[in-house]
């Protein structure tokens, strides 16, 4: 099989002279697997996708996929090249099928096998008895699915998605989730999201974005690895909790009778009766993007 690679050299962006930097000394190789791109809004992630999808040039740096330029590809690299926006830009008119087969044609794809390609992929996400059906009478969780659908009509090396769970309900973004991680395979998966439970269980990688910097990368075993001794519980009364919160990061908090337990974030330890508890992915999201 051949390698894939998706390499990022040296990314650099900033919008207006003078202004924050969008993106800052983007580093990045991906092979196939599934990354998960995780950033509070506004942290560069939108930024980043758009550089990846060829859609905008960035000030410094390149992007390079098994060692050619992306932007020199030009058409080649988005034929390559599978991607599902943020923003449901859908045709409430259309029936799921003519949806396809409008966006199979930009995309190229042709010929008698186009009706079973789509018939396959309608399947593929569930929704093979509404192809006839319009979209403007899709529930939010068909209307993303019908564009993973469209994501996938040429069959992508690579896979970009934009909070692809955007405004589902937990059932939804479950079972999205899952269908993501079937669907894999030998692609480069990017997932991006600000939402840990979204990517923390599917991702071969988490990249953690944040001021237009990479703050760290790696596995979700050995990023929340590096939480430990930093996360504790501690049992306080009702009237002591507003204090803590203007003191420390709080995780989580519930309460159990008349007291709160409070999970806290913390490089030293809150009191000597608090308790150190291994961290999560979610621990460390916080921690790093306070």
């Amino acid at each position: 099989m051949e390698n894939k690679i998706l390499k990022i050299e040296g990314i650099s962006k900033t919008y207006k002279k003078g202004s924050t930097k969008a993106l800052e000394d983007i580093n990045l190789e991906l092979t196939p697997g599934i990354y998960g791109l995780l950033g509070p809004n506004g942290a560069g992630k939108s930024t980043l996708i758009n550089i990846l999808t060829a859609g905008l040039y960035a000030d410094t740096g390149e992007v390079q996929y098994n060692g050619e330029n992306i932007q020199k590809m030009g058409e080649k690299y988005r034929a390559l090249l599978g991607y599902m926006p943020q923003q449901q830009g859908l045709y409430d008119e259309l029936t799921a099928i003519r949806f396809l087969k409008f966006f199979a044609a930009l995309k190229g794809v042709k010929g008698k096998e186009v009706n079973q390609i789509i018939d396959d992929l309608l399947k593929r996400v569930g929704l093979e008895e509404n192809g006839h059906q319009k979209i403007g009478t899709f529930s939010g969780g068909m209307k993303q699915r019908l564009l993973i659908a469209q994501a996938l009509l040429a069959d992508p090396e690579i896979l970009i998605m934009d909070e692809p769970t955007a405004g589902l309900d937990p059932n939804e973004r479950i079972r999205l989730r899952n269908f993501i991680s079937e669907i894999a395979g030998d692609k480069i998966v990017i997932y991006a999201t600000h939402v840990v439970s979204d990517i923390e269980s599917i991702a071969k990688e988490v990249i953690l974005l944040n001021n237009g910097k990479i703050i760290c990368k790696g596995s979700v075993e050995d990023l929340v690895q590096q939480m430990e001794g930093k996360v504790y519980e501690l049992t306080v009364s009702e009237k002591d909790v507003e204090i803590y919160k203007q003191q420390y990061k709080i995780s989580n908090m519930y309460r159990k009778q008349s007291e709160y337990i409070l999970r806290i974030i913390s490089d030293n330890k809150i009191e000597k009766d608090c308790q150190s508890v291994s961290g999560s992915l979610e621990d460390l999201y916080l921690y790093e993007t306070k």
